[in-house]
């Protein structure tokens, strides 16, 4: 019997290692980023603090039905961008979480440039 490997724990492995170098501080906290199948959600994070700062997802209203393409991707990144910038963060440490940079987050990445975030 051929066993398939679950790809959700291989992703929480790579985003622990990943995690023993990274955290996020007061000065420049951590663009945390989570894809689901339907949606794709982003929060900045204090980890010395252990707060979210602010947060964006392609659950709230405006998205409608296209929460799980790139366009919704890079809207929540240029949303997250402004709610940072609106509380005086100017550059982050960009934590993929464990996900390939491709597809939606890379367009939320760069969605989080073009609003003015510095990585």
């Amino acid at each position: 019997m051929i066993k398939k490997p679950d790809k959700n724990a291989q992703r929480q492995k790579r985003h622990r290692r990943v995690r023993n170098k990274l955290s996020g501080t007061p000065e420049r906290p951590r663009l945390n980023v989570f894809r689901s199948e339907r949606h794709i959600y982003a929060q900045v994070v204090d980890d010395t603090h252990g707060a979210t700062l602010c947060a964006a997802s392609s659950v709230e209203s405006g998205f409608g039905s296209e929460g799980g393409n790139k366009d919704a991707a890079k809207r929540v990144g240029i949303a997250i961008a402004a709610r940072a910038r609106a509380k005086g963060i100017e550059t982050v440490v960009f934590d993929r979480g464990g996900y390939i940079y491709h597809g939606r987050v890379q367009q939320l990445a760069e969605g989080a440039r073009e609003g003015g975030l510095q990585f």
